[in-house]
């Protein structure tokens, strides 16, 4: 049997117009279609008048068992398009893990573009856009959170973050915290839908702005990089040096990182990455025998 093929497919955003002709086709061309809440695809697919063929759900709960499914039908001949509620497949979404097996498995893996939050609210930003890291959601507690706030703070270039609306409010505050007050930011909310609103100024004012209101729709958050002055990051020399003082100062290999990456604000994970490539008896106390 001749093998079929994996069809990731970009749908809209909140404008039905903006489903391209190509990912129109694509979907109608489908035996069966991949998706996050077969009610919202049914309801894109009746819209744009195109018959339904079988759904199967995909979403972060069944992600690698429905993956497995697609492509075991993929391999057995079947079209298999996969869609998410809104926007790229594999962007903040399900997707990767089909890609991923399909190319394993020597399967055809084809790309249909579409609309994207995050280049949307880039785009309309008014930031640099020429480099800018995509961070997606941030942790919601923890060190990861910590070290990933810490991150944006120090980047030179456009950060990009996706955020609920319940969480919007504490998510600025303490990147306002992390990056300083005067930061640009640029806000993107219900991009192409009817209450489509794009807010620009700093993050201080960002969090006055959303306290004096009740936050709602999907949320983009675009973030200045940082200026020469904000992005002094301490030298490799500097962070060796205060990690050997710790350390003849007794504190063993793990107090020794957190401590310096408290005291000179940088990530855990950086300092220890950094203390593993270099050599000497640094990391040969930090790391052990």
């Amino acid at each position: 049997m001749t093998p079929g093929r994996v069809v990731l497919v970009g749908t809209p955003i909140g404008n039905l117009g903006d489903l391209s002709p190509r990912a129109a086709a694509a979907l109608a061309a489908a035996n069966v279609i991949f998706c996050e809440d077969t009610r919202r695809a049914r309801k894109l697919l009746s819209a744009t008048g195109i018959p339904a063929p079988r759904l199967v759900t995909m979403h972060q709960h069944n992600e690698a068992a429905a993956a497995a499914y697609a492509v075991e039908l993929a391999g057995g001949g079947a079209t298999v398009a996969v869609v998410t509620d809104a926007g790229m497949p594999g962007i903040s979404d399900p997707g990767q893990r089909v890609v991923a097996l399909a190319a394993e498995a020597g399967l055809p893996v084809e790309v249909v573009p579409g609309p994207a939050a995050f280049v949307a609210a880039l785009v309309a930003s008014g930031l640099p856009a020429d480099r800018f890291y995509f961070e997606g959601f941030l942790p919601r507690r923890g060190g990861d959170r910590h070290d990933r706030l810490r991150q944006i703070a120090y980047r030179d270039c456009t950060s990009v973050l996706y955020e609920a609306p319940h969480r919007v409010a504490r998510t600025l505050a303490d990147l306002a915290a992390v990056c300083e007050p005067e930061r640009r930011l640029a806000v993107g909310r219900e991009l192409t839908k009817v209450h489509e609103e794009v807010w620009r100024g700093t993050l201080g004012e960002a969090v006055d702005w959303v306290g004096a209101g009740e936050p709602r729709g999907e949320w983009v958050l675009v973030v200045g990089g940082a200026v020469a002055a904000d992005a002094a990051r301490p030298s490799d020399a500097e962070v060796v040096d205060a990690l050997r003082a710790r350390l003849e100062a007794g504190a063993d290999r793990r107090q020794a990182v957190a401590g310096v990456a408290a005291d000179l604000h940088l990530p855990k994970r950086d300092v220890y990455q950094l203390a593993l490539g270099l050599g000497g008896g640094v990391v040969q106390d930090l790391i052990g025998p």
